[in-house]
């Protein structure tokens, strides 16, 4: 990746990756990612993959630099750190761990509570008229609660975790990808904005495989059809 140079600014050029403070790091569409051979990955998925496109080091300290700003904005709170499994608890994971090393030894400090969650919008390939919450302590724990939530489908979770009167609710999301279908709606951090690429690895699956990949990687057409389901 190529480091941003001068002021913070949303303006690529050929090849360039730029840092914008609302947006995290974006990725521009051209950006055609790291060769597969000068990382260490799985041998079995090598065939499966066209690109490293984040590798794992550049993720881990964007999500620190996440960790910073979490803490500044929210030090000297009790919050709930609420994680949408299953793609999110790696991001979950390593943010959390990084706020605490942070909080250790920091003047402010941060007292945390982590609770886990899945959405599910469909039964089999039907859209459901109500988004089921699955797993998860009483919601209703979390009012007057600060709240990160950190994954995604986060626009009907956060219409449902209105009723329940939190006190502020901040969204953290590893990644949020440009495309058609976006909803418009933005997380209060963001890791890194992304072309409309099918993505796999640092939890993130095609039908449950590649979770277990360290780097972020597009997945390539002879992937999708070895595990198509």
């Amino acid at each position: 990746m190529t480091e941003p140079r001068g002021k913070r600014q949303n303006i690529m050029t050929e090849n360039s990756i730029s840092l914008s403070t609302h947006n995290g790091i974006v990725i521009p569409d051209n950006w055609a990612g790291y060769n597969l051979d000068v990382f260490s990955l799985p041998s079995h998925y090598c065939e499966d993959l066209e690109c490293v496109f984040i590798p794992h080091g550049v993720i881990e300290d964007r999500t620190e630099r996440i960790a910073n700003e979490i803490m500044k904005d929210l030090g000297d709170n009790h919050i709930t750190v609420l994680c949408v499994l299953k793609g999110g608890y790696r991001f979950c994971t390593d943010l959390v761990e990084h706020i605490k090393n942070l909080s250790r030894n920091s003047e402010r400090f941060i007292s945390m509570r982590v609770d886990f969650i899945r959405l599910r919008s469909y039964c089999n390939d039907t859209c459901m008229d109500e988004m089921q919450i699955i797993g998860g302590d009483d919601l209703s724990k979390l009012s007057g609660k600060d709240i990160i939530s950190t994954g995604r489908t986060m626009s009907a979770l956060l219409s449902h975790l209105g009723k329940y009167n939190p006190k502020m609710v901040k969204v953290a999301s590893l990644l949020v990808k440009r495309s058609d279908s976006n909803n418009g709606f933005k997380p209060d951090y963001i890791g890194f904005e992304i072309p409309n690429k099918f993505v796999v690895g640092y939890a993130l699956d095609y039908n449950e495989h590649f979770r277990d990949l360290h780097h972020i990687c597009v997945i390539n057409e002879n992937g999708k059809l070895k595990y198509k389901v």
